[in-house]
């Protein structure tokens, strides 16, 4: 009678360690299925597809601070471009001052403001002079916020008789903003200053 209890209770024992090991592992299969699907759609959310010339192309979508080195400096060489790429015609002119002004605050404004004062977009006009910029290098500093940038580049100013190659180096700072249709980099150029622009070479036509 004693032999058969024991049995008995070693049985139960037995059975109750088998449906705990059970639990345990039906928990664990649980939480890793669940992991795993979180992580797959994860993965699928960070897909994008684009329509380029009828075919769809998969990219990639990224964090925002993995992205800042890359997108402040296309922010500050998209200012440049827009505010020295000038041609003698007044609606381009002013098209493209416009576009650059939203990529910046008030320190832009005052450059581009000192500039038609002193007639300098007029006499391109009236010269029939164009000017083109060449983005030699932009870096930019994303240790201090907001980020300390540097941008050398170069000039041409083709004029109907000579064509002058000019040094331009500038600065500024750069601090986060909401991004929209005029500011697609979320940036915003502040405290601007034109360190050096002067003439290296200048060439007959």
């Amino acid at each position: 009678m004693f032999r058969q209890a024991k049995n008995i209770d070693t049985a139960f024992r037995q059975v109750r360690l088998f449906a705990l090991l059970l639990i345990v592992s039906c928990i664990i299969i649980c939480c890793y299925v669940i992991y795993n699907s979180y992580k797959a759609t994860a993965a699928v959310q960070s897909r994008i597809y684009i329509l380029a010339d009828g075919k769809a192309l998969q990219v990639f979508a990224g964090d925002r601070k993995a992205n800042i080195p890359v997108e402040a400096k296309d922010h500050v060489k998209t200012f440049h471009q827009y505010f020295f790429s000038l041609d003698p015609d007044e609606k381009v002119i002013q098209a493209n001052i416009s576009k650059a002004l939203y990529l910046a605050d008030g320190s832009a404004k005052k450059v581009y403001e000192s500039l038609k004062e002193n007639n300098y977009y007029a006499d391109l006009i009236s010269g029939n002079v164009s000017q083109e910029i060449n983005i030699d290098s932009v870096s930019v500093d994303v240790s201090k916020y907001p980020f300390y940038f540097r941008c050398y580049a170069n000039e041409k100013i083709t004029r109907p008789s000579t064509v002058t190659t000019r040094s331009l180096i500038t600065e500024g700072y750069l601090r986060n903003v909401s991004r929209s249709d005029n500011d697609p980099h979320g940036f915003l150029i502040e405290k601007w200053n034109i360190i050096q622009n002067k003439d290296i070479k200048t060439v007959v036509r």
